[in-house]
């Protein structure tokens, strides 16, 4: 688990384990039925210890088994930051970067759409390169056909990042 995603979602509000792992799912539809519940354990560990996270044992924790409430540091705060304004193609993992999304508009980090804005000015100039790379290329040539599947590659993340834009559009419009 990427641990800025893990900070993202505890931007919002402090949360136990169990908690955050459902928010993920929630996030991802099926694709975060297959997340490792443990792993979310492990991330989070990680990050007390690198001082982005504190952790408060709550009350019910006779009641529950996890009776730790997780919430970010000033320092997780600044990470969090950093992370929803980094721009990360070419190569995103579409998952984080649709969990950015959420993350963001759910803990008021930043407009989602204004990411999606500046993921789509990043690939188009990218785009631009590599249809620049094409043409310089002789025709047929192995160069060539690589560029040419990068050209491909930007132009479906182009439509994926259109298709965002619309999402998050309606969303704010509430239709």
């Amino acid at each position: 688990m990427q641990q800025e995603v893990v900070l993202a979602m505890l931007a919002k509000e402090a949360s136990r384990g169990y908690q955050l792992r459902a928010r993920l799912r929630d996030a991802l539809g099926p694709l975060g039925d297959d997340m490792n519940a443990g792993q979310i354990y492990v991330t989070l560990t990680r990050l007390e210890k690198a001082g982005l996270v504190t952790v408060e044992e709550s009350a019910t924790r006779a009641e529950r088994p996890d009776g730790k409430v997780y919430s970010l540091t000033a320092d997780g705060h600044h990470r969090v930051a950093e992370w929803v304004s980094e721009v990360s193609w070419p190569r995103p993992d579409l998952a984080v970067f649709h969990l950015k999304l959420v993350a963001a508009a759910a803990a008021r980090l930043a407009d989602p759409i204004a990411l999606v804005d500046a993921q789509r000015r990043e690939l188009l100039r990218r785009l631009r390169d590599a249809q620049r790379a094409v043409m310089a290329e002789p025709e047929g040539s192995d160069a060539a056909l690589l560029y040419e599947g990068i050209v491909l590659r930007l132009q479906a993340d182009m439509r994926w990042l259109e298709a965002c834009e619309k999402s998050w559009t309606r969303r704010r419009s509430g239709s």
